[in-house]
């Protein structure tokens, strides 16, 4: 009677005040952690009558008009301590970020059942609730990245579809982990430990302005106040070698101690099959690649925040990893002449020994300077990676009739990096009476220094080869600055807009050739983002943002490293960064409908750039700015339950890739349309037992020099849940065994090439996980200040 009774009086208060002539009072509520939706925000006169009302939208923000004059502002929302002001109205007034305080006596005893959507569109990012979606439970951090919508893992690499490669954000923090070592630690994450997934294809000013492929960040669950927590799991996958994972993360919160610790370890190998056939003018080489490679990797993280008061928090945060992705591999090379009759074999035999290891120290100090909104925190990073690499081979030649004809070639290549970084940042909100703003600023320090040693071992003795042994030193600052802002241009119009300056300094020397390139260029980053919500149903979103590719550190590097004696990686220390444009507007439609267009523009782009040396015929990797690259993208995705216990979540999308050779180099381009599809479906079976169906396809494609031929993917998985939290699950993966990369094809000085590489795509996986602690769970973000660093150091 009470509820009905105060809700009543809101709504005739409502009624009387919205007849007259009112200032206009708005702000945002949340916690420490996020935004807080449909919280009460009422006013009360000096008698503690309510004259007006209303709940906070899905952002936070609310909206209310009375008359001038003192009240008494009451924010209330379920596991929450009620807020009070008193505020005094002479005008529109703009209060801010209102904090609310967990009422975590309350939570004790209330359990609260809402319905999240499972796709959520903000201003500028698209938002997958991963806890919303069953076809993302019972796997790790791998299978929920391959159900987010736009997100293609492919190979090992992670990307946005039409973006191109991607950086990786875990709690706002970019990993420094890349390629096979960053699928490594979200195999060994937990899918039940990811709340939600930010697809960030425009970021706003503050991030860092590298990358072309956008944002992912994944954002991972975290004990609430007075509560602990701790998640284990086992995983064992088997293709046709095997390997075993278990992973382990701890959650405590108490008074003003906040901590996360987690550990991830990978034991055992995988089959990773390549292939290339080049024709070149007088033969065909058909070169198979049987590699076996090992999954032992290590990693770990520790997160402390500690309380001072209930302004200031501080923090430290350690990440590191180490792997030794050891590869044993046979290489056979079928020579045919221009009659398709076999002239000789080569045998290469090769020992690829790795080990790779980070450290990442992150601090952290964040103080609220009132309690509108006004906040500034700092953050202070050193991250250093090391890679030593061991390639020891030897190619053995044989007749027609696989008769031996001796040993041709025998070499030691010895390659080295390490990478030390230092960055601080400085960030300010800011928020006014009509906008609310924010700037910081960012200096970063890289020092890079890498090296190769080439012995011939054929004679039996390892003799130094000079011509193929060097020493690279690179250093690189860059000083940024950036400010952004939000408004509220009307009810229904949001406009947000950012600015982003960055200047570079880099030095390269190699030692060797004695040389010294040196490059410094100063950018401005805009970006702008307007968000219209025609009504609850409709929200249409434009966005615009200009961004920096540069080059990672060891494509940089001019040294060779030997893949075998006639393959060879090179890197480039001319290579120049490229810029692009990006340009998106979408609709959503009752949140689950999404439709988009998008268009990006790269200039003086670089990528791999596969060459050949007709006379000794050697193929090289290198890397070159040689395009300008348009794509243009519409897209169509939506999910929904045609029946209870079928739920579904689809994407379509028609892609252009239109190439423009910026270079003269004697390589055939064509441009392309591309088909994409993606169906995710899950059915309950019972209450405790879910089955899944996942499946994409990619057509076949021309992308600049490269064509691609289609691809379909197919998964089936299988949960049950038991008493007592535990899980098991089971996955049959690329069941058709037709989701590898096949048909990348290119042309380069007349010389045709087709490419084709299977890391195990088909693999069976059974996993079994326990929980145990308090389950409530909060967010929690920090973000690394040297994190596209440490994205480049792979």
């Amino acid at each position: 009677m009470k509820t009905t009774k105060k809700t009543l009086q809101i709504l005739i208060a409502l009624f009387f005040t919205g007849i007259l002539t009112a200032q206009t009072v708005t702000g945002k509520v949340a916690d420490n952690l996020d935004v807080i939706p449909f919280a009460n925000v009422i006013l009360k006169d000096n008698q503690q009558k309510i004259i007006t009302g209303a709940t906070t939208k899905n952002d936070g923000t609310f909206e209310l008009k009375t008359n001038q004059g003192n009240y008494i502002l009451e924010i209330s929302f379920l596991g929450y301590k009620t807020f009070s002001k008193t505020i005094n109205i002479k005008g529109n007034l703009n209060l801010g970020t209102l904090i609310l305080r967990e009422n975590t006596e309350a939570l004790d005893e209330i359990v609260v059942k809402t319905e999240k959507r499972i796709l959520e569109r903000k201003i500028d990012r698209l938002v997958f609730n991963v806890e919303k979606s069953i076809a993302a439970t019972g796997g790790n951090g791998v299978d929920v990245l391959r159900v987010t919508p736009g997100v293609q893992l492919q190979n090992n690499t992670l990307s946005i579809l039409g973006k191109g490669a991607t950086q990786i954000l875990i709690n706002g923090r970019l990993s420094p982990l890349a390629g096979d070592e960053l699928v490594a630690f979200l195999s060994g994450l937990s899918a039940s430990d990811i709340i939600k997934i930010e697809v960030i294809t425009n970021p706003p000013a503050k991030y860092d302005a590298s990358g072309n492929g956008g944002l992912i960040n994944i954002i991972l669950k975290k004990g609430t106040q007075n509560s602990w927590k701790n998640a284990t799991s086992i995983s064992y996958n088997q293709n046709k070698y095997n390997f075993t994972t278990i992973t382990n993360n701890f959650f405590y919160n108490k008074n003003k101690v906040s901590l996360s610790a987690s550990i991830n370890a990978n034991k055992g190998n995988f089959e990773n099959l390549e292939g290339i056939v080049i024709e070149y003018p007088n033969n065909l080489w058909d070169i198979d690649i049987a590699g076996k490679q090992q999954t032992n990797q290590l990693s770990g993280r520790f997160l402390l925040d500690y309380t001072l008061s209930d302004k200031t928090t501080l923090g430290v945060q350690y990440l590191g990893n180490t792997t030794e992705p050891n590869i044993d591999a046979v290489t056979t090379s079928n020579i045919f002449d221009t009659n398709n009759n076999l002239e000789k074999s080569l045998k290469n035999v090769a020992q690829n020994d790795v080990d790779n290891n980070n450290h990442s120290v992150n601090f952290h100090l964040i103080s609220k300077l009132d309690t509108l909104g006004k906040q500034l925190s700092f953050d202070a990073d050193y991250f250093t990676f090391t890679s030593d690499r061991n390639l020891d081979f030897t190619t053995e030649q044989f007749d027609v009739s696989d008769n031996s004809n001796g040993i041709s070639s025998s070499a030691l290549n010895i390659s080295n990096q390490k990478i030390d970084n230092f960055s601080s940042q400085l960030d300010i909100d800011l928020p006014l009476k009509k906008i609310n703003l924010s700037y910081g600023f960012k200096a970063s320090f890289t020092n890079t220094n890498s090296g190769i040693l080439f012995f011939d071992t054929l004679s039996g003795s390892p003799v130094l080869d000079s011509n193929q042994s060097t020493n690279f030193k690179y250093k690189e600052n860059v000083l940024a600055t950036y400010f952004s802002g939000n408004t509220k241009l009307n009810d229904k119009l949001t406009l947000q807009f950012g600015l982003r300056f960055e200047d570079t300094k880099t030095t390269g020397i190699s030692a060797d050739m004695n040389q010294e390139n040196k490059n410094n260029y100063s950018k401005f980053f805009p970006t702008l983002f307007l968000s219209y919500a025609k009504n609850d149903n409709n929200n249409f979103n434009f966005s615009y943002g200009k961004r920096i590719n540069r080059p990672n550190f060891r494509d940089l590097n001019p040294f060779r490293f030997y893949i075998n004696d006639n393959s060879y990686s090179v890197g480039n220390p001319f290579l120049q960064p490229s810029f692009s444009d990006n340009f998106e507007i979408s609709h959503l439609y009752k949140n689950k409908w999404n439709t988009g267009f998008s268009v990006n523009i790269t200039t003086d782009g670089f990528g791999v750039f596969f060459n050949t040396d007709i006379s000794n015929q050697d193929q090289i990797v290198t890397r070159e700015n040689y395009f300008k690259k348009y794509t243009y993208q519409l897209q169509e995705s939506f999910s929904f339950s045609p029946i209870s216990w079928w739920k579904t979540q689809n994407d379509v999308r028609f892609l252009a890739h239109i190439t423009v050779l910026t270079k003269n180099i004697d390589a055939d381009v064509n441009d392309g349309i591309q088909f994409y599809a993606a169906s995710n479906h899950t059915f309950s079976l019972s209450k405790n037992t879910k089955l899944q169906a996942n499946a994409w396809y990619s057509s076949f494609h021309n992308d600049g020099l490269f064509s691609l031929g289609q691809q379909f993917h197919l998964s089936l998985g299988l949960q049950h849940s038991f008493k007592n939290n535990i899980k098991l699950s089971m996955l049959f993966n690329d069941v058709l065994n037709t989701g590898s990369l096949r048909d990348y094809n290119s042309t380069v000085n007349n010389i045709d090439q087709s490419y084709r590489q299977n890391a195990s795509s088909r693999n069976f996986r059974i996993s079994l996980s326990y929980n145990f602690g308090n389950k409530k769970i909060n967010v929690k973000n920090r973000i690394f200040s040297n994190n596209d660093e440490q994205r480049r150091s792979n």
